[in-house]
């Protein structure tokens, strides 16, 4: 492998350039919550639309961790930083909804300790043939410590995570005892115990 480091922020927009001027490589953008969603979310938004063979690997830790804890575009209302003493007043950007309405072709979410369920997202990322976008949450240990921890937990993780696989039904709980199936008439959705009638 060959690395560069680029401009803060436009990691998108060079590898865009790269990824159309030589389709013979394996593009990779390793950029965090405050690197693509603050200054460099204009170039992510356009990378993601054009949908060239380019994979973006998005480190999640709810802070801006390498320059020493303010707080970024994903941290939660309220929280306190160097930057917000007195809590942060913004709502947080949700990464796989900015994807989605840039029209992403391949949007996925994982976290950094599963390691089987990261790996299968990489493995399914590297052989989609346009842009992917993977939110990872990464725990920062320094200025965020414990941010994913309900989703490290085994029995909270059983209640706080759904894992969507493309084409299969939506199953969570204890054994997958709990659905979610929509409604054929109003389009809305609904958490259900499931059974061998709505399976």
């Amino acid at each position: 492998t060959y690395g560069m480091h680029s401009i803060h922020g436009r990691a998108p927009a060079i590898a865009t350039g790269l990824a159309t001027s030589r389709r013979d490589l394996s593009v990779w953008v390793v950029t965090g919550d405050g690197d693509a969603l603050s200054i460099g979310g204009n170039h992510l938004i356009h990378a993601l639309r054009r949908n060239v063979n380019l994979k973006i690997l998005l480190f999640n830790n709810r802070i801006y961790g390498l320059t020493k804890g303010q707080y970024s575009p994903t941290s939660e209302v309220g929280k306190i930083t160097k930057s917000t003493p007195m809590g942060s007043l913004d709502a947080p950007f949700n990464p796989i909804s900015l994807a989605l309405g840039a029209e992403a072709s391949f949007v996925a979410r994982t976290v950094d300790s599963d390691r089987k369920h990261l790996t299968e997202v990489l493995r399914q990322a590297a052989e989609h043939p346009g842009t992917a976008l993977i939110e990872i949450y990464q725990n920062c240990n320094i200025f965020n410590d414990g941010a994913f921890d309900a989703l490290k937990d085994k029995q909270q993780a059983e209640e706080a995570v759904i894992r969507l696989e493309h084409g299969q039904p939506i199953r969570f709980g204890a054994d997958g005892a709990k659905g979610v199936v929509r409604d054929p008439h109003t389009g809305d959705l609904d958490i259900v115990t499931v059974t061998a009638d709505n399976e």
